[in-house]
């Protein structure tokens, strides 16, 4: 399992974003990676779903911030 912020962005993608993810540069995956932390720090519901699966509240945070898509 990664343990950089990206990699484990990039691991909790579903594979279709993971490859769109991935081609993106690596200040952007960076970018996304830091938000999508932030998400798993800040938000009670996935502090829940965390505690029941992990991966699983890893994966709704990553849908999360490509839902919100470009943040400039």
């Amino acid at each position: 399992m990664p343990t950089d912020p990206v990699g484990r962005f990039l691991a909790a993608l579903d594979p279709e974003h993971r490859e769109a993810i991935g081609a993106k540069p690596r200040q952007e995956q960076e970018r996304l990676a830091e938000a999508w932390e932030r998400e798993l720090e800040v938000d009670d519901e996935l502090d829940t779903l965390d505690e029941l699966s992990p991966p699983a509240a890893e994966a709704e945070a990553a849908r999360r911030i490509l839902d919100r898509g470009p943040q400039d």
